[in-house]
């Protein structure tokens, strides 16, 4: 399916060299600010405490939100917990109060409101359990760069791999570098959320790369410019239609989704927006740089012994 087609094909890796420019400073920019700001991990990573309260109907989240944010706690999360009548706040560490204090002065602060509250449970996360979080997500990340350098290289070329592998993990240090500069809150969702770009660019250089190979296969008498120039401007509707409506319902959850969606949106929105980004201008112009060629993607045809091997 096609929206449009462009008859004359772009001339993309003409301007590859200025685009990467851009890159690598963006990158450097990012790990800058990861390097000097960090980031600012949420009571998942860093440990804190954790309410559950009850309701005798359905809580009123944003209300709660804001009296925890008038009571000093900014960007706690507030959180509907199975019923909506069920609610999760968590906490960080306060050095000012223990974690029964922090939970008395919450459920005062509620019980002002609706008498009728109920404190189900309080939990404190400690530092331990943050350690694990970081360090699973840690080994996530580096399990799903193994796989997707793996399968690329087994469906068209470790130059291909690399490329890809290079691009991606651009789009992540992208995306931590606007949460550290920014301070976003960075919790278990907006880790999804970077592992979901992952697979996400990675599809989009994997369309790329399979146009590439079929190029090289009908187009002949290309260069290895124009049969990338030719494969990414004949894939441009396709990436309209796929990352539009993509798009569409990120943005739904970033406008509707509320304070609990609204980082992993955030996350993703910029993820998609330089996974495009970083498969045309990065990924591609990598592969190209790398010396990809059309003998690396289509083996020679072996041509038959008339003799069938036999010795005369």
């Amino acid at each position: 399916m096609e929206l449009f087609r462009i008859k004359k094909d772009i001339p993309f890796m003409r301007h590859a060299l200025i685009f990467n420019v851009i890159s690598a400073l963006t990158f450097v920019a990012a790990v800058f600010f990861l390097l000097s700001k960090s980031l600012h991990f949420s009571v998942e990573f860093t440990g804190g405490t954790v309410l559950e309260v009850s309701y005798s109907k359905a809580a009123d989240i944003n209300g709660i939100r804001k009296m925890v944010e008038d009571l000093g706690y900014i960007d706690a999360p507030v959180q509907p917990f199975g019923k909506a009548e069920d609610v999760v706040i968590r906490l960080p560490v306060s050095k000012t109060m223990s974690s029964a204090q922090q939970a008395d002065q919450v459920m005062s602060a509620l019980k002002a409101k609706d008498p009728a509250v109920k404190l189900q449970r309080v939990e404190q996360v400690g530092a331990q359990v943050g350690d694990e979080l970081a360090h699973d997500g840690l080994m996530a990340l580096l399990f799903v760069v193994i796989g997707v350098m793996g399968y690329l290289a087994i469906r068209f070329e470790w130059k291909f791999a690399v490329a890809a592998i290079i691009a991606n993990l651009h789009d992540v240090v992208i995306i931590l570098g606007f949460f550290a500069f920014f301070q976003w809150e960075f919790n278990l969702s907006v880790l999804a959320a970077v592992l979901a770009v992952l697979g996400y660019s990675v599809n989009e250089s994997v369309v790329i790369f399979d146009r590439i190979r079929e190029n090289f296969r009908k187009q002949r008498k290309m260069s290895v410019k124009e049969v990338i120039d030719n494969a990414i401007t004949s894939t441009i509707s396709r990436t309209i239609i796929t990352h539009g409506c993509t798009q569409m319902m990120v943005l739904s959850m970033l406008l509707l989704g509320g304070p609990t969606l609204h980082y992993f949106a955030i996350a993703l929105t910029i993820g998609i927006c330089f996974g495009i980004y970083s498969s045309v201008f990065v990924a591609a112009a990598i592969a190209m740089w790398l010396g990809v060629s059309r003998e690396d993607l289509i083996k020679p045809v072996k041509e038959k012994d008339d003799t069938d091997g036999a010795v005369v």
